[in-house]
């Protein structure tokens, strides 16, 4: 069992269920590194720390073993399981697959005159909001990014990212696919991946957007797709060899990403 001892506020939300509740702050403790891989965790101890029954946690955590990100251990417990390489390469693929067409798509609504997009309230769901132009909404979102940046803030600066990627989306109107890319960014997150500090900065990133804020504010579908397409297969690419690193393998991190990508 950990050595630390595990805390969490208990869950006070009446709109979400227990078991999403619990399994949302297991999510976070492990992106956070307050819940380490390899690390032995009971049922018991995570309903002491929530102070909730036995039942929620079990069936968060069955969700979480569903998404590979526990295994349970006969009579013992579950342990976080270690992300590999291939892992990072493989939700990159799918994010290439899916969020370059939308890039391209955002910008054709552009081009079509349709620039009013309705945002969401909390920044992610599909209902609701005002009602603005899309492309003050993503500049909005670069501002916000480059201001966390200077003040050090990744938790803020990650927010207003993925808040960044999702406008396209919504503007390229699929929540379906939406809904699939944020789940992929959370998995990313809970591998324990950000180049942010190791490989570039928080400015280098925000910096990244830039292109693709402006190809699709012109309505440039082709270009919009391509600088989508370089951000992603970037950050792709240094997190692949980062996870190679932490985890001290003998492996070549292009090689695994080119295998991994190839296609897409």
């Amino acid at each position: 069992m950990p050595t630390h001892a595990l805390s969490f506020d208990a869950p006070e939300d009446p709109t979400t269920s227990l078991t999403d509740q619990v399994k949302r702050s297991v999510r976070a403790a492990i992106a956070s590194g307050n819940m380490k891989p390899g690390e032995l965790y009971s049922i018991y101890q995570l309903a002491d720390a929530f102070n909730v029954s036995r039942s929620p946690v079990r069936d968060a955590m069955v969700r979480l073993e569903e998404a590979g990100l526990v295994r349970f251990e006969r009579n013992r417990g579950f342990r976080i399981l270690q992300s590999r390489p291939e892992d990072v390469a493989e939700i990159f693929a799918m994010r290439i697959a899916l969020e370059v067409p939308s890039a391209r798509r955002a910008a054709l609504v552009i081009a079509s005159g349709e620039s009013l997009i309705t945002v969401p309230d909390d920044g992610f769901s599909a209902e609701g909001g005002a009602t603005i132009q899309l492309a003050d909404a993503l500049r909005n979102e670069i501002n916000q990014m480059q201001a966390a940046s200077e003040e050090g803030d990744e938790d803020g600066f990650f927010h207003h990212d993925q808040r960044f990627h999702d406008l396209i989306m919504h503007a390229a109107r699929n929540n379906h696919l939406r809904d699939s890319v944020n789940r992929m960014r959370v998995s990313t997150r809970i591998l324990g991946s950000s180049t942010a500090g190791v490989d570039r900065t928080l400015a280098t990133i925000a910096h990244e957007h830039d292109p693709i804020f402006t190809a699709i504010c012109a309505g440039e579908a082709e270009a919009a797709a391509a600088a989508m397409r370089t951000h992603l297969a970037t950050t792709g690419r240094l997190l692949v060899k980062q996870a190679v690193n932490k985890q001290g393998l003998d492996l070549d991190g292009e090689q695994i990403w080119a295998q991994m990508t190839v296609g897409y």
